[in-house]
């Protein structure tokens, strides 16, 4: 499938925005207290005799629901036993008789995340784009009211498709933007703490949460996140990575598609899990785009973690029969722990397409997608 490439410019800021435009922005990441409420602790500290309290139990996971609920998007019943191959034998001398079954791939196999988190028990319906640009997608396209209307009517399709999973939704905003140009020879923009402001403005107005996205260019996560650290901070803030605007090999993005690796991921991963251990977080989920087997390689080296849920977004455009094949070939094959799928208002219904396929179309797939992301 040949997904954004191609159109992908028509994916970046143009105009006065698209040239030449960068933001340094300096996050201290410090969270401040009061001379005179630390000076009262300390010394009621040092005047107390008795045994400090322990600290409440950390609530635990329901992993026998969280476990029905993974059978569930799999598409599998609570009594399926995975299916095992006695086809190779440790000896050479003793013949075995061999069983062939295909193996189950789904619910992937990895840790339980920490309680809290908001997947499988909840399916989020996103709004994608940026508020400079009518081109890269929803935010952008329409004013504050109608998008909130045409958002708040797309997450009761899905409640609709799916009583059993509540759904949440989300602003999914490009906070750092791939260039045409330069840029300091990044080839990426960072957006303002106002347009972020504004994103987190909108999610509250629908009680929804904000999903940060990074088109990193010539830079790297290891420059880019710590720089959204302020936001990361908070519960309702969690991140995005488009490995379509990664690009590893001089090329400048929109040329050719890019890549991550498990080093990027994992260390994306990891800084967010001490973010969420540091300032008692829920867990965070982080999406990671994807439309071609090459956009994210060695997936078996990625490790999702108790305090970071990984998604894996289909991001492909085109008619239906192409877009499941692509989720098919390149999400499904390699199972990390949840899948997403992208939808395009306008793309999705360039010819031979008629139609954009339906939540109940999506629910179908195997698994079901966790994540759904409009453009």
């Amino acid at each position: 499938m040949r997904g954004r490439k191609g159109t992908v410019m028509s994916a970046m800021l143009v105009g006065s925005v698209a040239i030449g435009m960068v933001y340094f922005i300096n996050f201290s990441g410090l969270l401040l207290i009061s001379y005179d409420r630390a000076e009262a602790e300390v010394g009621a500290a040092a005047s107390s005799t008795d045994t400090v309290p322990p600290k409440p139990a950390i609530p635990l996971l329901d992993t026998v629901a969280y476990d029905k609920k993974m059978l569930a998007l799999a598409h599998r019943s609570a009594t399926s036993t995975v299916p095992t191959s006695s086809a190779s034998s440790s000896s050479t001398t003793t013949p075995r008789t061999a069983t062939t079954t295909r193996a189950y791939l789904w619910p992937a196999k990895t840790v339980y995340p920490n309680a809290g988190a908001l997947l499988p028990f909840n399916r989020i319906v996103a709004y994608y784009g940026n508020f400079y640009s009518k081109g890269m997608g929803v935010l952008g396209q329409y004013p504050e009211d109608v998008v909130l209307e045409k958002l708040r009517a797309e997450v009761a399709r899905w409640e609709a498709a799916d009583p059993s999973t509540p759904v949440i939704a989300g602003i999914d905003y490009i906070a750092v933007t791939a260039q045409a140009s330069p840029v300091d020879g990044t080839y990426r923009a960072r957006m303002p703490h106002s347009q972020i402001d504004k994103a987190l403005e909108l999610a509250e107005k629908v009680h929804g949460i904000v999903i940060l996205e990074v088109q990193l260019g010539f830079s790297t996560v290891q420059t880019e996140v710590p720089l959204l650290e302020k936001y990361l901070k908070m519960p309702q803030v969690h991140l995005a990575l488009d490995p379509e605007f990664s690009m590893k090999n001089g090329i400048r993005p929109g040329k050719e598609i890019g890549t991550m690796n498990p080093s990027d991921i994992n260390f994306t991963t990891n800084y967010l899990a001490k973010l969420v251990q540091e300032n008692d977080l829920p867990p965070k989920i982080l999406v990671i785009h994807r439309f071609t087997e090459n956009m994210v390689t060695g997936y078996k080296q990625v490790r999702p973690l108790p305090e970071v849920e990984i998604v894996l977004d289909m991001d492909g455009w085109g008619f239906g029969a192409k877009k499941i094949n692509t989720y098919q070939r390149v999400i499904y094959p390699e199972p990390i722990q949840f899948t997403g799928f992208k939808l395009f208002y306008k793309n999705d219904l360039l010819p031979p397409s008629t139609r954009m396929l339906t939540p109940q179309e999506i629910l179908d797939l195997t698994p079901s997608p966790s994540f759904i992301q409009y453009q």
